[in-house]
C-alpha cells in the first residue's frame, strides 16, 4: 500500500509513500552522492529532514523468496534465544534484526557479504524483493498512533503494525547511488542527513525512534560514537486486541515454575475457547488470534523438563500450520510485560559473524573504509486480558575504518515460547520466551 510522504515538514517523520525520496543529486550519474549540499537541521530533537528525489517503491514481487528469509529469520531467532536467555525472559523482533541487517547486506561485497548471508539466511537472489514484499504485505501504517482511543466495550479496532526503515548519514559522507536507490525502492527508506560531531545526532534519531514506536522504546544506542558516520535502522511496531478476550475476572493468581523448578506467583488469564491447537515434535501449541487482522500469537508449551528455545525450530514451526486443528481448550496464560536490550556485535561473533565489525569489512556499495562499531537491539512486549503491544528497533553504526469437547487444559505455568506471525507466510514479527512472567 502507499502512503503520502511528509517531505514538505521536516519536524513529522515521513510515511511510507509509493513514490521514496532519496537524495536531490542525480543519482544516475554519480557513483557516489555526497550529502554536503544538504539543508541545516532545525533543531535537536526533530526527526532529521528526508531528502528529497522521487524513487518509485518497487511493487512486491510474487516471487519473492519470502519463505526462505521467513526460514532465516526463526532459524537465527532460535539461536539468539538459545544463546543469550536459557533461564531469562527473551523478546527480540526477527523481523526488524534481518531487516536492519539486509539493508547494510545491499552495500557489503566479499567475506563481509559471505558472512552477512550464512549468519542471517538471506536468500541467495531475491533478497531485497523479499523484504519488499514483506514489509508491505504487513504493515498498516506508516507511524503508530500514540492512543487508540478504544474504549472497554467497544469493538476491538483493526491490528496495528508499523515497520520503518531509516538511514541517517553524516553530511558530507560520498554513498553509493545503487546503495541509496535499492534502499528507497525496496525498504521504503531515504537519506537523512545528521551532523555526528554536533552531538545532536543521537537525540534526531532517537526522536524518530520514538515516533516509529509510540514511545515505547526512547532511544536507540546508549550513546553514540562519536566517530560514527552512517545509522541504519529499523523499527517494528505492533498492537492488537485478542479475537477471543480473556475475561479479567476471570484471572486470578496461580502458580509459575520456573526452569530450576522454584515457583512464583503469576496473575493467570483463563478461558475456555474455541481455538486451533496443534502437538508437533512434544511440543503443544495454540493459536490465539488478535482480532481483525491475519496476525495471531502461538504459545508453545514444550514437554515437561523441555527447553523452550526447542519450540522454535525451524522444522517445528514448520510443521505447525499443517497440524493444527480446530479444538475447544481451557487456556491458561500469564500476563507478561517486560523488554530485552542487546549489544548484537558480541552475539554475532559468536555465529561466526565477524568481518563486518573490523577495519577489513567490505561495505564498499556504501562508502570506502566503513565497518559497523557498534550494533544493537531492543525489543519489549506486553500481554493482557485485552491483547499484545510490542516494539523493537535495531540499528548498525557505521564508523569509517472442527470443534471437540475440551478434554484438556493449556496451562503455561512453566517456562514457554511465543511467536507472533502476521501474513499467510506467518513472517515472525516477535519471538521470545517467557521464563518467569513476573520477573
Amino acid at each position: 500500500m502507499a502512503y503520502r510522504s511528509n517531505v514538505e515538514d521536516p519536524s513529522r517523520p515521513p510515511a511510507w509513500v509509493s513514490r521514496r525520496t532519496l537524495l536531490a543529486a542525480g543519482l544516475a550519474s554519480a557513483a557516489a552522492v555526497p550529502l554536503a549540499a544538504c539543508a541545516a537541521q532545525r533543531g535537536t530533537g526533530e526527526v532529521p529532514r528526508l531528502l528529497a528525489a522521487d524513487v518509485a517503491r518497487a511493487t512486491p514481487s510474487a516471487s519473492a523468496p519470502v519463505a526462505a528469509a521467513t526460514g532465516g529469520m526463526t532459524s537465527l531467532a532460535r539461536r539468539m534465544m538459545r544463546a543469550h536467555a536459557a533461564t531469562a525472559n527473551f523478546v527480540i523482533s526477527p523481523l526488524s534484526l534481518a531487516c536492519a541487517f539486509a539493508m547494510a547486506r545491499v552495500g557489503a561485497g566479499g567475506e563481509t557479504a559471505s558472512q552477512l548471508d550464512a549468519v542471517f539466511g538471506f536468500p541467495t537472489k531475491g533478497r531485497d524483493e523479499a523484504f519488499n514484499a514483506i514489509t508491505q504485505e504487513l504493515v498498516t501504517t506508516a507511524v503508530p498512533p500514540t492512543a487508540d482511543g478504544w474504549k472497554h466495550g467497544q469493538p476491538p479496532p483493526p491490528p496495528v503494525v508499523a515497520i520503518g526503515d531509516a538511514l541517517f548519514t553524516a553530511k558530507d559522507l560520498p554513498v553509493g547511488a545503487a546503495f541509496l536507490h535499492t534502499l528507497a525502492a525496496q525498504y521504503g527508506a531515504g537519506a537523512r542527513p545528521v551532523d555526528f560531531t554536533s552531538g545532536q545526532a543521537a537525540e534526531q534519531i532517537n526522536a524518530w525512534v520514538r515516533s516509529q514506536t509510540a514511545g515505547r522504546i526512547t532511544k536507540l544506542f546508549d550513546a553514540l560514537d562519536p566517530s560514527t558516520l552512517l545509522v541504519l535502522a529499523n523499527a517494528v511496531y505492533f498492537k492488537a486486541h485478542w479475537q477471543n478476550t480473556f475475561v479479567a475476572e476471570l484471572t486470578t493468581d496461580g502458580r509459575f515454575t520456573r526452569a530450576d523448578g522454584s515457583t512464583v506467583t503469576a496473575r493467570m488469564m483463563s478461558q475456555v475457547m474455541s481455538v486451533r491447537y496443534a502437538e508437533v515434535d512434544g511440543v503443544r501449541v495454540v493459536e490465539l488470534p488478535y482480532a481483525r487482522g491475519p496476525y495471531a500469537m502461538w504459545v508453545a508449551l514444550p514437554s515437561p523438563g523441555g527447553v523452550p528455545a526447542n519450540a522454535l525450530d525451524p522444522r517445528t514451526l514448520a510443521a505447525v500450520p499443517a497440524a493444527m486443528r480446530p479444538t475447544q481448550l481451557a487456556v491458561s496464560i500469564p500476563r507478561f510485560d517486560f523488554e530485552t536490550d542487546l549489544d548484537l556485535v558480541g552475539l554475532l561473533e559468536r555465529f561466526g559473524l565477524t568481518a563486518p565489525f573490523g577495519q577489513g569489512a567490505d561495505f564498499s556499495g556504501i562508502s570506502r573504509g566503513l565497518f559497523i562499531g557498534q550494533a544493537v537491539h531492543r525489543a519489549n512486549i506486553a500481554v493482557t486480558e485485552e491483547g499484545t503491544v510490542a516494539a523493537a528497533v535495531t540499528g548498525i553504526g557505521m564508523v569509517t575504518s472442527g470443534v471437540v469437547a475440551p478434554p484438556v487444559s493449556f496451562v503455561a505455568n512453566r517456562p514457554f515460547a511465543f511467536v507472533i506471525v502476521g501474513g499467510p507466510d506467518r513472517v515472525p514479527l516477535f519471538v521470545g520466551q517467557v521464563a518467569d512472567p513476573t520477573a
